[in-house]
This record gives structure tokens, sequence and C-alpha cells, in this order.
């Protein structure tokens, strides 16, 4: 933003739905910082930011005349400050921002579990409202081959616990997580995970490669082989096939998804499945993403 009146330590990052928000980054890095797919971070040690420098930049936000109603505390998992840390930058925005309605951060399951009931409550009443959580994949095997810290068995009781304590949940499933190998137990087991949880929001992004496949293989703990564009659909089949949710918002239109595809599940589920079964019965459909943005 031009002109804004503190500075970020790069790379920044946000999900989509907090671009209006005013982020605060109260850490830098990932306390984790370990999973083999993840590159957001690594050019950067993991540190918090102390509380009087970020009381003293939520001053100059507030100095400068700018209005949110909504924050974003960064970086990567800034749930796994202390609930006396948190609470201290809560109040503060609270009390400097009359209009703030919404406060978010990132979060992994585990940063859930090791906070009790009541201070995760006491969090939710100081206006934490919204965590998103990439779950990356319910499948335990894919989550020991990428190092993800957690568990399903984590996952699970970590996020159940955030919703006992009213915190509503955006979680992430990695489409193609599982390579070809473990792709079909990748799909149905992250279904399973989310029909436990039943997350107010859910959306999928494709498995990447910023420093090249080679360099996820040589991380990865397990046999990888990826997926192709017709094969990261199907999976994406799989997995919508076999999740019971109730009144889950879904999103599948990150840049990374070849096909783009949003509802309400499991109220649109037929209507997502028949979408990607049309594109499987016309593979020459699947690619129509990557064609637009060549121009094509």
């Amino acid at each position: 933003m031009y002109n804004f009146p503190i500075e970020y330590e790069q790379p920044l990052f946000r999900p989509p739905s907090e671009a209006r928000s005013l982020i605060l980054q109260v850490t830098s890095g990932c306390s984790w910082n370990k999973c083999v797919f993840c590159e957001m971070y690594s050019s950067k040690a993991f540190k918090i930011k102390p509380f009087d420098i970020v009381r003293q930049e939520i001053k100059q936000i507030a100095g400068s005349g700018l209005n949110f109603n909504k924050v974003f505390l960064a970086d990567g998992d800034a749930m796994v400050l202390s609930s006396g840390k948190l609470l201290q930058i809560l109040n503060e925005i609270n009390n400097t921002f009359q209009r703030v309605r919404r406060i978010s951060i990132y979060a992994r399951p585990s940063d859930f579990l090791n906070k009790s009931l009541p201070e995760l409550k006491e969090l939710k009443s100081a206006g934490l409202k919204l965590a998103y959580v990439g779950i990356e994949s319910g499948d335990d095997k894919v989550l020991k081959n990428v190092n993800k810290g957690e568990t399903q068995k984590t996952t699970v009781e970590g996020l159940l616990k955030a919703k006992e304590a009213g915190i509503k949940l955006s979680v992430m499933i990695l489409n193609g997580l599982g390579g070809k190998e473990l792709s079909r137990q990748h799909a149905i087991n992250s279904a399973k995970v989310l029909n436990d949880i039943q997350p107010e929001y859910l959306s999928t992004l494709v498995l990447s490669f910023p420093f090249g496949e080679q360099h996820f293989k040589n991380r990865h703990n397990g046999k990888f082989t990826m997926l192709n564009t017709f094969e990261l659909i199907e999976e994406m089949g799989v997995f919508l096939k076999h999740t019971k949710l109730k009144q889950t918002i879904f999103r599948s239109d990150h840049a990374s998804n070849y096909l783009v595809l949003k509802g309400v599940l499991s109220k649109d589920k037929e209507m997502l499945l028949n979408k990607i079964n049309e594109v499987l019965r016309k593979p020459q459909y699947a690619n129509l993403r990557e064609e637009r943005e060549r121009g094509l």
C-alpha cells in the first residue's frame, strides 16, 4: 500500500479474502517451517515481534487516518503465540480501532491443542473469530511424507477444539499432495477429516513446485510421482464424492486450480461432481484455464 505507515518484513502473505484487511505482522516466518511442499517462509527465520513494537505500529496506523473493519494477524502461524500475548494484541486492536468486526489468523491444529478451551474462548471473545488452517491432507501417510508435523488425530482434535470455542475455520486441502502413489487415500481421508470437522469454509489448491519438482522430491520422505491435469481433476472428484458436509462454503478458484469450482457443500455437491465428470469425459476442456492464461 502506497505511503503505508508501517514497514513489513518480506515476504508477506495473507489469504485472498483478507485483501482489504489491515495486515498486522505480529510474528515473522513460520514456527514449524519444515513442510516439504512449502517455501513461503524459507528465506527468513521465525521470530516474535515485541509487543511494544506491535503497539507502536497500531498507533502509527491509527494516526494515519486509515480505517479498517477487519484485521489479519501474520505471519505463518501467529496462533503459536501464547494466549497472553495474543490477548494483549487483540485488546490493543479493539481499543484503537472501534470499527473492527473481525480479527483472523493463520494457525496449525497443534496451536489449538496447546491452548486450553477457556483460553480459546477468551481469544474468541476478544475478537479472534476466524482461523485459516492448511490441513493439506487427512491421510497420515501423506502427512508424514511431507513432514507436516500433524496427524489425522491432531488435526481433528485441534480444529474441533477451536470450533467448540466458537472460532470459525477456513481450511485448505492440497490437491495432488499424495502423488499418484497415494492419490486415492489422500482424497478419501481428507474428506473424512472434513466430515468430522464441518468447517465453515473449505478451499483447495494444487500442489506446486516453486523450486522445481526434483527439489520437492529430494525433501519428500517417500516415493512421489506427480499427477497430470486429468488425474488432479479426477482426484478432486474422489474427494468431493466422499464429503458429507452440511453447510460448508467451498472454493477451488485459486490461480493454481485448473478447474474452477464453487458452491456450498453438500447442497451443490452433485452439481460440482457433474462438472468434474463432464471434464473427465471430455479431457480437452481440462486445460481451459491454462489456455486462457496464455491468451489463447
